[in-house]
């Protein structure tokens, strides 16, 4: 395939809820699945590896010194990704040994922030299997700051993907808009979002990012349905009792940079979504409008962005 088309892959799968061994064994088949169909790039949904906290809009979460939420989190914790430990490096032996690159979320437990508490990140792997940033959700949103941590701007990154240039951010990050420019700015035509799983939060969004940007934009969302709780979760019965039948429906999708429909929201579907882009579409669509090129005026509106990793502290002389 030239350089001027990407085979994308949309892993639209549900993990296996707050197992990380369990759901990255899951995460390396999708990647071989990809791979012997020729995929580039495969994307998997928001904090795919455990999972997503449902546990916290279908219980008593904001109970304050409450022995239950404080069990189910120690496991969710127990069960996060820690990358300096080793936890991706299968994961990235695959994109190496497939030349494939990959956009995994994850719910992180980093050690540079004292290795406690939880980030929501979404990790690029390029195709030598280094990972390229790892993106720490700049604001979680409503009940997710009950788990979540907020991250920073270090992870505002984009990368070389043949002729394209791709950046992702995580699910309601995507509405902010001077995230989604400072990506823009660093010249990125292939918009990853990623998403817990809901048509509701793709089917507009989507192609607004595709039309606003003139870019390629991928949206992957998981799937969750209330038989994917493993019997062995704390409190199983707690969670189950307001539990509905489907908590995230998928919805992943594909737009064009003129913001129309390639695929649409694809709806309780398990699987890969598989499809090639053409990078020619981007300078076909930037002609009459590019948001950080000829149609813009920095004279007059500029963006600042600190990329600097936050840490608590920090050791001198070392």
């Amino acid at each position: 395939m030239s350089d001027s088309k990407l085979k994308v892959a949309l892993a639209q799968i549900a993990p296996v809820w707050l197992n990380k061994a369990a759901t990255l064994s899951r995460v390396k088949e999708k990647i071989q699945e990809a791979a012997a169909e020729e995929c580039e790039l495969i994307v998997f949904g928001e904090g795919l590896v455990p999972g997503y906290p449902w546990w916290l809009s279908i219980t008593h979460s904001s109970a304050w010194d409450d022995r239950i939420q404080k069990e189910i989190h120690a496991h969710y914790a127990r069960n996060s990704v820690q990358v300096e430990k080793g936890d991706l490096d299968e994961i990235q032996a695959l994109a190496k040994k497939h030349r494939i690159a990959i956009y995994l979320g994850i719910i992180e437990r980093p050690q540079d922030r004292g290795g406690h508490s939880l980030y929501c990140s979404l990790v690029y792997i390029n195709t030598q299997g280094a990972i390229g940033s790892i993106h720490r959700k700049l604001r979680p949103t409503y009940d997710e700051r009950l788990s979540w941590a907020p991250g920073d701007g270090h992870g505002l990154r984009v990368h070389p993907l043949k002729e394209f240039t791709v950046g992702g951010l995580n699910c309601w990050e995507n509405w902010m808009p001077l995230a989604r420019t400072a990506l823009y700015g660093l010249g990125e035509n292939l918009h990853v979002a990623v998403w817990p799983g809901a048509v509701r939060n793709t089917e507009n969004i989507t192609r607004m990012i595709a039309q606003e940007s003139r870019s390629f934009v991928i949206s992957v969302s998981s799937l969750m349905r209330k038989s994917d709780f493993p019997k062995g979760t704390p409190h199983l019965d707690i969670i189950l009792e307001n539990c509905p039948d489907v908590l995230a429906n998928g919805g992943s999708c594909i737009a064009g940079p003129d913001g129309k429909w390639i695929i649409e929201p694809v709806a309780e579907q398990e699987g890969l979504i598989v499809h090639s882009l053409d990078f020619n579409r981007v300078l076909e669509e930037r002609q009459n409008f590019d948001p950080v090129g000829h149609y813009s005026r920095p004279d007059v509106l500029q963006l600042r962005v600190n990329r600097e990793r936050q840490r608590s502290f920090s050791l001198e002389n070392e």
